[in-house]
């Protein structure tokens, strides 16, 4: 797909997003949600894992704050942000944040709303949005407190704490923290294995964890799902052949 505002590689198994906006530090215009929304629409077209990444050392430094400026009460009841990062946390499979350098105000929104993050050492998350007379009010909100709980969702929306690294590798907002040129390979390493499962599986598993108000039902339905693939017969096929050699 051709796009302005990022590089979109596509794989056989994974799409890859670079946002491509270096010189104003990647922040989320208007015509990087209209293309983001394209991938969204490819990705549920044609189910692959997505590989969130930035250009020029930089994640997302947050959303384009002449365009907020100009922003009124419809545009806010509209959700701009909130419905492309609610869209992209709904994706089939799954997607993962490479955060390198700053994610701030909608760009760390944008890492929260995907389902794993790695980060380089020069990762700072942060929503210094009440600075500017808004809130965090595309997700961070209640998705941050979920991620790390609470009190430290409080002190980064309240009270202005950024995290960095090693922070959010201690509170579990990453899965892991490595060089920065290593980022591309580590991210890539965790598609790899997940890549390794079954998608139905992976595409059932997430739609369970997500659902709200989990219930022992969604699982019992879920698995009858997976119990009847040939995926499944043939994955512990293998399995059992392996233990037996």
């Amino acid at each position: 797909m051709s796009a302005a505002t990022l590089e979109v590689e596509e794989r056989e198994d994974r799409v890859v997003v670079t946002l491509n906006r270096p010189e104003a530090r990647n922040a989320i215009n208007a015509a990087m949600i209209g293309e983001l929304h394209d991938v969204c629409a490819l990705l549920e077209s044609t189910p692959r894992m997505l590989l969130l990444t930035g250009a020029g050392g930089a994640f997302a430094g947050g959303a384009d704050i002449a365009e907020l400026r100009e922003r009124g009460r419809e545009e806010a009841l509209r959700g701009i942000n909130s419905r492309l990062f609610d869209r992209i946390a709904k994706l089939p499979l799954p997607t993962v944040a490479a955060v390198d350098g700053y994610a701030l105000g909608g760009g760390a929104e944008l890492a929260y709303a995907c389902d794993l993050r790695i980060a380089s050492h020069t990762a700072v998350f942060g929503n210094p949005e009440p600075g500017l007379g808004i809130l965090a009010g595309a997700g961070a909100c209640w998705r941050l407190g979920a991620l790390v709980g609470g009190s430290v969702a409080k002190q980064v929306l309240l009270a202005g704490r950024s995290l960095d690294a090693a922070d959010a590798l201690r509170f579990g907002l990453v899965a892991d923290v490595v060089e920065p040129a290593d980022l591309p390979a580590r991210a890539h390493a965790m598609l790899d294995r997940m890549g390794r499962s079954s998608p139905a599986a992976l595409r059932l598993t997430k739609l369970v964890l997500d659902a709200p108000g989990a219930h022992p039902l969604a699982d019992d339905l879920a698995q009858a799902v997976l119990f009847e693939t040939e995926d499944k017969r043939d994955r512990m096929t293998r399995f059992l052949e392996r233990r037996r050699s």
